[in-house]
C-alpha cells in the first residue's frame, strides 16, 4: 500500500482593508454643519437621541452576532453499525452494537497483506499486555481457512470478524487499503485513524484519545 502524507491547507487570509482618507472634504461636512446648526433645539436633541439609540442597537446586533457565529468544533464521525460472522466460529456473530458504551478498536487486516504480516504480531502482542483494552479484527476478503490459518500462526487471542466479498463492512468504512486500524470512544464516533501498519506509539496513543473522549462526552 502506498505512504499516504496528511494534507494540509493554510487557510487563506480573509482580512480586507479599507481605502482611507486623510481627511474629511470641506464641502460636504460644511454642508452638514451648516443644516445641523439652523435645526432648533428639540430637533438637535431628537436626532442625538435617535443615533445613540440606533448605535447602541448596532453594537448588539454584533454583539449577537459575534456570540452567536463563533465557530463549534463538529463532533467525531459515528462508526457504521455491522453484524459480521465471527472467523472460526460458525454460527456466531460479532456486531458494533454488542460493546455498546465502550470504546474499542478495530483493525482491518487480510492473511494475503504483506504488512498485515508485520503488524498484527503487534496487534497481538498489546493486547497480551493490555486485557482491558477492546479489540476486534476484521478479516477483509479473504477465504476462512486462510484466514484462521494467519490469526493462529500470528497468535490472535482477540475476536476476528470475518468480512468477505463484496467487503461490506470494509467499504462502508471507507477502507480500500489495508492495513487500516480505528478507534472508537464508548459512543463510537471515530476518534483516530491509522491508514497503514499501526506502531506501539499509534496503539499507545489512540486507546489514550479513545479512552479520554469517552470518559468527556
Amino acid at each position: 500500500m502506498a505512504k499516504q502524507e496528511p494534507m494540509t491547507q493554510e487557510p487563506a487570509s480573509t482580512q480586507e482593508h479599507d481605502e482611507v482618507s486623510a481627511g474629511p472634504p470641506a464641502g460636504p461636512a460644511r454642508g452638514a454643519a451648516g443644516w445641523f446648526g439652523g435645526l432648533s433645539r428639540g430637533r438637535k436633541l431628537a436626532l442625538t437621541w435617535s443615533a445613540s439609540v440606533l448605535a447602541v442597537v448596532v453594537a448588539l446586533l454584533a454583539i449577537g452576532a459575534t456570540t452567536g457565529g463563533t465557530a463549534k468544533h463538529a463532533p467525531p464521525p459515528r462508526a457504521s453499525a455491522f453484524t459480521l460472522s465471527e472467523l472460526g466460529h460458525p454460527g456466531q456473530h460479532i456486531s458494533l452494537a454488542q460493546y455498546a458504551g465502550h470504546p474499542l478498536i478495530l483493525n482491518f487486516f487480510a492473511s494475503w497483506c504483506a504488512p498485515c504480516q508485520r503488524e498484527t504480531p503487534l496487534i497481538a502482542r498489546f493486547y497480551r499486555g493490555h486485557r482491558n483494552v477492546i479489540l476486534v479484527g476484521i478479516d477483509v476478503n479473504d477465504s476462512t481457512s486462510a484466514g484462521l490459518a494467519f490469526a493462529r500462526k500470528m497468535g490472535v487471542a482477540y475476536p476476528v470478524a470475518s468480512d468477505p466479498a463484496p467487503m461490506t463492512m470494509a467499504l462502508s468504512y471507507g477502507v480500500t487499503a489495508l492495513p487500516q486500524t480505528f478507534f472508537l470512544n464508548a459512543q463510537h464516533r471515530i476518534v483516530k485513524r491509522v491508514i497503514r501498519a499501526v506502531t506501539l506509539t499509534d496503539l499507545l496513543s489512540g486507546v489514550a484519545i479513545m479512552t479520554k473522549q469517552s470518559a468527556r462526552s
